[in-house]
């Protein structure tokens, strides 16, 4: 592999890279912490890699083993693709009436979303893959692509008009270029999560893929276009031309959104605060496999205890003779002070016999 494709692939905090040799395509999975949106990290992480890309673009060609003819966005974020903007961030710059903050973090927006959307003004065919929900932010990165593909279970929508705002990093100029200005309004104006079959029935997503097979639909679109690649990318710049999408129009709209977002008033954050609790229940706690990136284990795992054997000691000192757990799920497990609760109310002979009936009892002491 060539020293220019081996800098492309950097690690990053919240960017896993990876180099598909048979179908020429540079893949990049968002990987967002601690929540799967766009995050103030990621977006400067995807605009470093954007730049290193094109930096090094003409000499990686040069070596036919290692083409680069596709740029594949998609996210190891389970059953998420992106959620959208930073929602906590937003609130705080709100209220702090940080215009020039705001306006900073949506133009971080701007740049990548930009970038993608001309292709890196490279000869590339721009991918997005969305496998899970893909909201606010989120749909938007998706639709920046030249093609989008979808599984069938995947839902995207605009939420921001819950809290009197509407999206304001691309939504309107991408997806009027799509459906034409009314049905785009209407789709940014409904609030609506839409299937990614409704989407595909309306020309929004270019392929549907069947569940779990969102990967063998990217390289069999790449496997069809592979022989017409120049055609592709003639047809890409036609398209430019012909409805070009500017750095301007996105930046001018983008500015509409900051000052509409500072006349939010507190009743609209406070609907903006339920959504960050949201998002954090999308909290990342496991990592998707690319094929190559080692998985995470998940919350549920971590609470699964591993195998012992008994008679042992706990951290207090206190000798366990027996397996007191129903199964092996940490949050059925019963604290030394709840079993001392227990058998004070029962008895020390009789409180295990009773565990079943107080919970079914719902006696607050045996109660997780």
């Amino acid at each position: 592999m060539s020293s220019q494709l081996n800098s492309i692939l950097s690690e990053y905090d919240q960017l896993t890279i990876r180099y598909d040799q048979k179908d020429k395509a540079i893949w990049y999975y968002m990987n967002p912490n601690p929540r799967p949106c766009f995050t103030p990290t990621l977006p400067h992480e995807i605009r470093e890699f954007q730049l290193s890309v094109t930096n090094n673009y003409e000499a990686i060609q040069t070596n036919s083993d290692h083409l680069v003819n596709y740029f594949v966005l998609a996210s190891q974020a389970p059953n998420v693709f992106n959620l959208g903007g930073d929602l906590n961030l937003f609130t705080q710059h709100i209220l702090e009436k940080y215009r020039d903050h705001l306006l900073g973090y949506a133009k971080a927006c701007i740049d990548v979303l930009y970038e993608n959307a001309v292709n890196l003004r490279l000869p590339l065919t721009t991918i997005s893959l969305v496998e899970g929900t893909a909201l606010g932010g989120g749909f938007e990165a998706a639709l920046s692509s030249n093609v989008l593909i979808a599984e069938r279970s995947a839902d995207l929508g605009w939420p921001e008009i819950l809290f009197n705002l509407f999206p304001g990093m691309g939504a309107y100029s991408l997806l009027a270029r799509r459906l034409g200005m009314v049905e785009a309004e209407k789709m940014i104006t409904s609030g609506k999560v839409y299937s990614a079959t409704d989407l595909y029935d309306m020309g929004v997503v270019d392929v549907l893929a069947e569940d779990g097979k969102g990967k063998e639909a990217v390289s069999t679109y790449i496997k069809k276009h592979s022989r017409a690649t120049s055609d592709m990318h003639a047809v890409h710049a036609a398209s430019q031309r012909f409805h070009p999408i500017t750095y301007e129009e996105l930046m001018d709209i983008t500015r509409f959104w900051v000052d509409a977002a500072l006349n939010l008033e507190r009743k609209d954050l406070r609907i903006m605060e339920r959504l960050v609790q949201a998002q954090v229940k999308h909290r990342k706690v496991s990592v998707k496999s690319t094929g190559h990136v080692q998985l995470v284990r998940t919350k549920q795992n971590r609470r699964t205890a591993a195998m012992v054997r008994f008679p042992l000691r706990n951290n207090n000192g206190d000798t366990i003779t027996f397996d007191r757990r129903r199964n092996t799920d940490r949050r059925d497990n019963l604290s030394n002070s709840q079993i001392a609760q227990a058998a004070s109310h029962y008895g020390e002979g009789n409180w295990q016999k009773n565990y079943s009936d107080c919970t079914k009892q719902s006696i607050s002491f045996l109660r997780w």
